[in-house]
């Protein structure tokens, strides 16, 4: 299988608020670029939808490293999703799951698109050159979305 390299993040100028993902894909070489947008939105929601979207760009399945400075989708996905669903979508205190929608989507494109995913933690906003570059697309998504305002 081809061997890719993800970075992604999410930004929110608020939290609520206007706010954009931002994901690097390196494959033999190339880099690929994305970003996107929403008018309304949070920081989680981003970093979850950075995540789908760079999957997603995937055309056939991959061996992909994955790396991403939110904690809360690095635990989400390999840690609390398997109980998550076992309970219906619900929290270990029995309230429904943040951001369902999202994490739902994330759980078809990983167990549908035949990846072989590694998940790699990255402290954020400390020199990273892939996960700099992630936030810095991150922001261009929002910054898009502030500027159509």
């Amino acid at each position: 299988m081809k061997c890719v390299e993800i970075y992604t993040d999410g930004a929110c100028k608020g939290n609520p608020g206007p706010g954009g993902w931002g994901a690097l894909l390196i494959s033999a070489g190339r880099e690929k670029e994305m970003f996107g947008g929403e008018s309304m939105t949070t920081n989680n929601r981003m970093e979850l939808t950075a995540v789908i979207e760079a999957l997603r760009a995937l055309n056939q399945p991959c061996d992909v490293v994955l790396h991403l400075d939110s904690e809360y989708v690095r635990k989400g996905i390999t840690e609390w999703l398997a109980g998550w669903k076992a309970r219906g979508w619900r929290t270990a205190s029995k309230q429904p799951v943040k951001n369902l929608d999202l994490w739902q989507s994330l759980d078809q494109v990983v167990n549908q698109s035949g990846h072989r995913i590694v998940w790699r933690w990255v402290k954020g906003h400390s020199g990273d050159p892939g996960n700099e570059r992630a936030d810095q697309l991150a922001n261009c998504g929002a910054d898009s979305v502030m500027s159509s305002m």
